[in-house]
């Protein structure tokens, strides 16, 4: 699959942008997200990142310095936990960046042999989690954002949102329906100072890529850690865009009136 956006990289002159954020990744030990938790902390953030495995966490947190937390984004039951986690650690959120993904059957198949639970899985990874997980945060990314730091929820999106591929139907719908909820999230929550961004960071030497498209040759695939400075500059760009913009309003125009709490 072709990748649809062409993401620039940040902009050298401005790294000081991503120094001192306070960012959580989910899906942080391997693949896109591992090298998003690299390259946020070479640049000075102080990061958080969640994932299942309690080893990989632990060895991914002892060569980072990043705050490790396991817990699946799945499961609502682990929703409130990693919240509390990453904002107690972090001391607040500045970037929350939903990348951990499910592709649902494996290998892939059509719809039409999918099982409900597979199909399932992939709307709680891809879809239902990170509403959960931006919903229980919107509390602590409207404080960062009535700060004057700004606020960014970047939910990692793919071309499988916007085309049909066969075999991906699962992936697909729920990414699509994740790209959708970005953009409404954006029309309600743009005046509190906070962004959402949905990118599609583009096909990558990933394992996730290699049990989907396990004959695929590496070669043609983008590094993980090219994508991950790529929308390490997205989230730099829509801060400085944020923050000019936050100058200009009244301090008291930003609030939040909802409750930080995950779905019952």
């Amino acid at each position: 699959m072709a990748a649809t956006h062409n993401l620039e990289g940040p902009d050298p002159d401005r790294s000081d942008t991503i120094a001192d954020l306070r960012v959580v990744i989910t899906g942080g030990t391997s693949g896109l997200g591992l090298a998003l938790v690299h390259e946020l902390v070479a640049r000075g953030a102080r990061v958080a990142f969640v994932a299942r495995d309690p080893s990989r966490v632990e060895r991914v947190a002892a060569a980072t310095g990043a705050h490790g937390i396991v817990g699946d984004v799945s499961r609502k039951e682990d929703i409130h936990p990693i919240a509390l986690q990453a904002v107690g650690r972090l001391g607040g959120l500045d970037v929350l960046i939903n990348n951990a993904s499910s592709l649902g059957p494996v290998p892939l198949r059509p719809l039409g042999d999918t099982d409900c639970e597979d199909l399932e899985q992939a709307l709680a990874t891809n879809l239902v989690g990170p509403f959960r997980l931006t919903k229980a945060l919107l509390g602590a990314l409207a404080a960062s954002a009535r700060e004057g730091r700004g606020a960014v929820v970047l939910n990692v999106s793919s071309d499988a949102a916007i085309n049909a591929y066969p075999g991906w139907g699962a992936y697909g719908a729920s990414k699509a329906a994740l790209h959708h909820l970005s953009r409404v999230w954006q029309e309600e929550l743009a005046s509190l100072g906070v962004r959402f961004l949905s990118l599609d960071p583009g096909d990558m030497d990933t394992p996730l890529h290699a049990l989907a498209v396990p004959d695929a040759d590496p070669t043609t695939l983008k590094a993980p850690a090219d994508a991950a400075r790529e929308l390490g500059g997205a989230i730099e760009r829509a801060l400085l865009d944020l923050r000019s913009s936050l100058q200009a309003q009244p301090r008291d125009s930003v609030r939040f009136e909802g409750a930080a709490t995950a779905c019952a």
